[in-house]
């Protein structure tokens, strides 16, 4: 591992370990990985991450050295959890907003709201014994919650309380869900606009409250509070925030929104948000990515928080050590998927919404992708019928993708596809949001040349919901009828290139077209982050929610490589 850019120093290790401390490297979970809440059983770290209308929602990783994180489960997996939520959720950004994770008497508890679900915000609260497995998560409890981003506390009397946006206390009933009435005020940050993501923690018989403000865009901060009675009054540390990055030229701005936690030597350590954006704040494809702090928190005395670098000096980490159970990769492990008939849907791939059922499926020509009428844009619905909400996206996309977790990286995925009607439609995305999203298809169009259709390369950019840049390519005839490749590439900080080749002849490239990181930075995803995944529609054809026959699209052979992590603007390394 070395870095790239100005200096070119070798490094054995991510982690380099001295007698007193250690040094690594952010974002130790790279990519779109909001909204961080953090817990510790035995040697064993665990994280939680917000997941917005995604599905599966809320990945759990799990960690043994801070450093290297397994995706072991997602808490919300199923549609029977929160059965027509997801279907019936209208907005991009809405759906499972920021979690807490606690570990209580042997058993895993998450804790969310559900945001804009038909039935109005839902509070959940997930329960497991084994961290470790889908199945294990139980279907929520659910309650109604005051706020957003319920915080879960246990006190010495064995009560257990919520703290949410607000900021507000409640004891809660694990297994009701009943909140007791009214919330109680318990304090409202320092004047920061938004104060939310509120932990509340009990140390030295003091009760601190540790919240975000100031938004999530670049006056994002944590600031804290304390008081001898869980119920306040709380008073302001004088010195707040005790982290930011607010007028800064950081690389790693939007800092805010974090939990702490202490490592098995006592050590205190936190995770919270950040954007590798620099003050610019202008290309930040991967949006909100999960960062790591040193801490110092002695006893009576208010914890310092380490500021937000690339290159962190901290407590001495644990050993490296990736032996974790469950078969979920390590976020920053390379993908290679032949999708295999009757295999399992890779962990790391995710939904945009619960997808129809059998939609995408593993077979023996590899992931069958079923055709959504709805493109990746598709359209705003004028009503609640099938026919409006089938073309507007809200009854399944049929998109899979995984977080771009690298700065720069190559992706492919080789594609079998014979459409039999005009605009069937298959091929690869960069995705932000159904508003923002740059795509290569394969496509039947009519040839103005001739009076058959013909295969086109299609490179789509739409931002806000518009087209902004549309390119077509007719596909070579020498390329025959085999399968074709498909390449997204990012070979610098600002753009990602569209490529396209026989899968037989790869050496037979042609970029299609090329997209600024700026369409999949912030705009209608500002709490998401880009997915580097397949999709296949017809384009609106058809009828309810089905498409023409013909269609169906095969992708074999997907791979995701990692090349180089940025942690300043001048300085990468190179994986």
């Amino acid at each position: 591992m070395r870095y790239w850019g100005c200096c070119l120093t070798l490094f054995g290790s991510i982690a380099q370990t001295t007698a007193h401390n250690s040094s690594y490297f952010n974002p130790v979970l790279a990519g779109w990985h909001s909204d961080p809440s953090c817990t510790v059983v035995d040697d064993t770290f665990y994280c939680v991450t917000s997941t917005f209308i995604s599905f599966p929602g809320l990945p759990i990783y799990a960690s043994k050295d801070l450093v290297d994180w397994k995706l072991v489960s997602h808490a919300w997996n199923r549609e029977s959890q929160l059965p027509g939520a997801s279907w019936g959720t209208p907005d991009q950004q809405n759906g499972m907003y920021a979690a807490t994770i606690r570990h209580h008497d042997g058993e895993f508890f998450v804790i969310c709201q559900y945001l804009n679900a038909p039935e109005g915000n839902i509070g959940v609260i997930f329960k497991s014994l084994d961290p470790y497995s889908n199945v294990a998560w139980s279907d929520p409890v659910r309650f109604k919650p005051s706020n957003i981003d319920p915080d879960l506390f246990w006190d010495d009397d064995g009560k257990v309380y919520s703290v949410m946006a607000g900021i507000t206390l409640q004891e809660i009933d694990l297994e009701t869900g009943d909140l007791s009435q009214p919330p109680l005020s318990v304090w409202n940050g320092t004047g920061g606009t938004y104060p939310e993501g509120p932990h509340l923690y009990k140390k030295d018989d003091w009760y601190y409250l540790m919240i975000a403000e100031g938004g999530t865009e670049l006056n994002h901060s944590i600031t804290i509070a304390r008081s001898r009675n869980i119920n306040g009054p709380y008073d302001s540390y004088v010195n707040n925030p005790i982290l930011t990055a607010r007028g800064t030229d950081d690389y790693f701005q939007t800092v805010g929104h974090g939990d702490l936690f202490q490592d098995q030597e006592g050590n205190w350590w936190g995770m919270c948000l950040s954007t590798r954006s620099g003050p610019d704040w202008s290309i930040y494809p991967m949006g909100r990515e999960a960062v790591l702090f040193p801490a110092t928190w002695n006893k009576d005395e208010w914890p310092i928080l380490q500021r937000v670098k690339g290159k962190m000096n901290g407590w001495r980490l644990p050993p490296r050590n990736r032996d974790i159970p469950g078969t979920g990769p390590f976020n920053d492990d390379p993908d290679r998927y032949e999708f295999r008939l009757n295999s399992t849907i890779p962990p790391n791939l995710v939904y945009w919404r619960v997808p129809r059922q059998d939609t995408i499926t593993t077979s023996n020509n590899g992931l069958r992708i079923v055709p959504s009428r709805s493109n990746l844009t598709g359209v705003i619905a004028a009503s609640n019928s099938e026919a409006d909400l089938s073309l507007s996206g809200r009854r399944g996309l049929s998109f899979i993708g995984r977080r771009q977790t690298h700065t720069i990286f190559d992706a492919s995925v080789d594609l079998s596809f014979s459409p039999k009607e005009i605009d069937q439609e298959a091929g690869v995305t960069m995705f932000l949001t159904q508003f923002n999203h740059v795509d290569l298809g394969l496509v039947l169009l009519q040839n103005d040349d001739t009076a058959k259709p013909s295969l086109f390369l299609r490179f789509r950019a739409v931002s806000g919901g518009s087209t902004v840049d549309y390119l077509l390519t007719r596909l070579p005839d020498h390329w025959g009828n085999g399968s074709l490749r498909l390449e997204i590439q990012a070979h610098n900080t600002t753009h990602f290139t569209f490529s396209a080749m026989p899968s037989s002849e790869p050496h037979n490239r042609i970029t299609v077209g090329a997209a600024s990181g700026s369409l999949l930075s912030g705009n209608t995803g500002p709490f998401t982050g880009s997915l580097v995944g397949m999709f296949a529609t017809c384009n609106g054809a058809g009828n309810n929610n089905t498409c023409p026959d013909g269609g169906n699209a095969y992708f074999q052979n997907w791979e995701y490589t990692g090349i180089a992590q940025y942690i300043s603007n001048e300085t990468a390394i190179l994986l």
